[in-house]
């Protein structure tokens, strides 16, 4: 591509063309680095001005990534996900036509927090079950997800390989649990230290912060899980019916 007045198509959105090309054919794969400036400028015989422009456009488009200091970055487009059904991270991926996997952290048995065992409907230093993970969508991080189990309960699973099999489809598929209703609290938080390792952030990266406890028959509860979503890469849909208004 050189610059010429032949072609009546601005030379940014030509070249902001060809890279989105080189995307869409996997040339430039999800996580991968653009050239530098000087290398676009160089290979396509383009001012700084314009690759500039092409490069605004694509991360206006969520194609890229500008990371200051580092460089520009292919980015995976925000998956919309909907909250009208009790489904796990699994479900929901392969659902949305993306091939979703896991990275197992840690599974430990811990004494439950004021928090976990309100949840479990647990004393407080009850001993339960943590696992945690790393939920991917096409090899990229979306989640650290940490799950509470009951003690028995999570002894069973944690023999299982949780890389490769989702802990909701264990429960009911495995050990005859099933998994009836959920409650769902979500927040805006920042990444910590933890979170932002495990999700490769930045510190302060902003997170969407799930609490989802889910219950099996008599309202008993089952599953506590705190799950941490890179709000870059995600984004929460639902529809609402307006209840009949009374006394009117």
């Amino acid at each position: 591509m050189k610059e010429t007045v032949a072609d009546p198509t601005p030379l940014y959105a030509q070249l902001e063309a060809q890279i989105a090309t080189d995307i869409a054919s996997g040339d430039l794969p999800v996580g991968a680095q653009l050239p530098t400036e000087d290398e676009l400028i160089e290979r396509f015989k383009v001012s700084r001005t314009t690759v500039r422009k092409a490069i605004q456009n694509l991360a206006g488009r969520g194609l890229v990534e500008i990371r200051r200091g580092t460089g520009t970055f292919v980015t995976m487009p925000r998956i919309t996900q909907e909250l009208t059904d009790l489904t796990g991270f699994v479900e929901d991926m392969r659902a949305l036509g993306h091939n979703p996997t896991a990275r197992l952290i840690d599974r430990t048995v811990v004494t439950a927090s004021d928090d976990v065992a309100r949840h479990l409907a647990l004393v407080a230093g009850t001993r339960v079950m943590r696992i945690r993970r790393v939920r991917l969508a096409n090899g990229i991080a979306m989640s650290l997800d940490e799950t509470y189990l009951p003690l028995e309960i999570g002894k069973k699973i944690v023999t299982h390989d949780l890389e490769a099999e989702p802990i909701f489809a264990l429960l009911e598929q495995r050990y005859d649990i099933a998994l009836v209703e959920a409650e769902y609290r979500l927040e805006a938080t920042a990444a910590d230290g933890d979170v932002a390792a495990a999700l490769g952030v930045e510190v302060g990266s902003p997170i969407f912060l799930i609490e989802r406890t889910s219950y099996s028959t008599g309202d008993t509860p089952v599953d506590y899980e705190k799950l941490h979503y890179r709000s870059d890469l995600i984004r929460f849909t639902t529809r609402l019916a307006r209840r009949r208004p009374t006394g009117v």
